[in-house]
């Protein structure tokens, strides 16, 4: 059985380059939709302050992910994001997880 994965990233512009950064994710967003192991890949921004975007990503196993970072998009991304924010990734392994639609949980698992 394979382990959803779910990466949640955050970033804050740089001065100037919020313009650029939500060009460039806006940009992602297909490409890494279109991905076999791809389940979600979303953009939000920060309602508060409004520099701040996050990206909530999530992927069927970690050969998805892996696949995902050897894409040309995600290496033009990695090439081109450290000019435009500053940023945190956090790569997350299923906990309690309720399947979209139902109530029943996908998974329990304890990470150590």
């Amino acid at each position: 059985m394979s382990t959803l994965v779910k990466i949640t990233a955050l970033l804050t512009a740089k001065p100037d380059r919020s313009e650029e950064l939500t060009t460039l994710l806006a940009a992602m967003a297909p490409l890494c939709r279109a991905e076999s192991g791809n389940l979600r890949w979303d953009i939000w921004q920060d309602q508060a302050h409004p520099n701040r975007y996050v990206l909530d990503e999530l992927y069927v196993d970690g050969a998805a992910v892996a696949a995902h970072r050897d894409t040309a998009h995600y290496k033009n991304y990695l090439l081109r994001v450290t000019d435009l924010a500053e940023r945190t990734a956090l790569v997350l392994a299923p906990v309690a997880v309720e399947s979209s639609g139902s109530h029943e949980l996908t998974s329990i698992r304890r990470h150590e």
